[in-house]
């Protein structure tokens, strides 16, 4: 296990930790985590009745540059679609029913984490 030392790198990481007990309370299947390919990385992918959830992760500890969602972009969103893509085209039997999703914690100082989980981003 490597040490990760930057600590918005921690940040990031913990925010998906707290998105894999989210969604694993929901009843969804984590498959991967931190799936990576030359469009960029897709945070988790997780599968709930027969469906993959392709599933962006924001986490924010203030509002000082808004809610968590804002930070998807149009720029994001598209190398998303393509990691998507590059994931499903990989798939042996083809996937047939998907979507794309995002889950935006806000974790606020001594408050409990706050999830807007917003399905069908793309």
């Amino acid at each position: 296990m490597t040490f990760v030392t930057d600590p918005r790198r921690r940040f990031g990481n913990y925010g998906e930790d707290l998105a894999v007990d989210f969604f694993r309370s929901r009843d969804f299947h984590i498959l991967e985590r931190n799936w990576n390919c030359r469009f960029g990385e897709i945070d988790l992918i997780a599968e709930k009745q027969n469906k993959l959830h392709f599933i962006e992760v924001k986490i924010r500890r203030s509002f000082t540059f808004g809610y968590p969602e804002t930070s998807i972009t149009e720029k994001k969103l598209k190398h998303l679609s393509k990691a998507v893509e590059v994931y499903l085209e990989k798939q042996v039997p083809m996937v047939r029913d998907y979507q794309v999703d995002a889950l935006a914690i806000l974790l606020l100082p001594e408050k409990s984490p706050e999830f807007h989980y917003i399905e069908y981003i793309l």
